[in-house]
């Protein structure tokens, strides 16, 4: 990557705790990138952000769009969806946290705009970036015959810290947030989910669900933002022919993870691709499974 002319500008839409802590600093300080506008609902937590990374503050979300080459997102499913949309209409290329959208239907919207512009685009599936992921992943591809898996999310996210008082987060529960982390490692691992075979959730928000896979593989999970865990677990394994793997959280930071997000980003825009395994299909892949296993349960 040459001079700051080659960096990519890119605008930050939200302000809050992920964005403060993982996008801004890691868009400010990517080589390949440089934080060029700010907007949020909350026009002072904008400012924090941006004055402390020589960014702009944005008025409206279409001033944002007229001054950068890409957006990420920090904000919720059903407010990304929508300037989402836009920011690929006028060529934005864009940085997706998950879930990409509210329901199927706007993440189906946001994936026609998005292949219809042929912009890049990514989507925030934190660990997937990681080294040690992607390694593992390898390992098992190359060994086959994992008939089965089990992965544990749970952490009290939204009894204390920094996301406890996300409206969002609170409304559509571990489902929408840890969901997406946890569907995606098991469909890479164990093969394309093809059916949410009982999905059930307790008036305190623990999620259990089956899942049936492409090949003849199942697993099973259970996730819940209620439980005052320290510290917290996120743990998956896999087993079959070869015995028993787990998946570690091998020591990754999520800002390092951002920042090989990054590298990929910026690495597509400037090769003019626009397919990768994390894309927005990939987002809209994951939404499905998310409204199957809601409908399932009853939500």
């Amino acid at each position: 990557m040459g001079g700051v002319e080659e960096q990519l500008r890119v605008g930050l839409v939200g302000a809050g705790p992920w964005a403060t802590a993982v996008h801004a600093p890691g868009i400010a300080d990517h080589p390949g990138t440089r934080l060029t506008s700010v907007w949020a609902r909350r026009p002072e937590a904008a400012a924090a952000i941006a004055h402390a990374h020589g960014a702009d503050v944005a008025s409206t979300p279409d001033e944002l769009l007229s001054s950068v080459d890409a957006v990420a997102f920090a904000v919720p499913p059903e407010v990304q969806s929508v300037i989402a949309v836009k920011a690929a209409q006028q060529g934005k290329h864009v940085i997706l946290d998950k879930p990409i959208a509210a329901t199927v239907d706007e993440a189906e919207l946001l994936v026609a705009a998005v292949e219809q512009a042929g912009v890049a685009s990514l989507v925030l599936l934190t660990r997937r970036y990681a080294p040690e992921t992607k390694e593992l992943l390898t390992q098992l591809r190359r060994t086959g015959g994992w008939t089965g898996g089990d992965a544990q999310w749970l952490n009290g996210a939204l009894l204390d810290g920094p996301y406890s008082n996300s409206p969002w987060r609170h409304e559509r529960g571990a489902l929408h947030d840890l969901g997406p982390h946890v569907f995606d490692l098991l469909d890479i691992t164990l093969g394309t989910i093809t059916d949410v075979v009982s999905a059930t959730v307790s008036e305190t928000g623990l999620w259990r669900l089956v899942f049936a896979h492409e090949g003849g593989a199942t697993s099973a999970v259970a996730m819940s933002m209620n439980l005052p865990l320290q510290p917290t677990v996120s743990e998956l394994a896999v087993y079959g022919d070869h015995g028993y793997r787990r998946l570690s959280n091998g020591g990754t930071s999520a800002r390092d993870c951002y920042t090989l997000l990054l590298d990929d980003f910026v690495a597509m825009v400037h090769s003019r691709t626009t397919e990768h395994p994390l894309d927005v299909r990939r987002g809209l892949h994951l939404q499905r499974i998310i409204e199957l296993a809601g409908s399932k349960a009853g939500r």
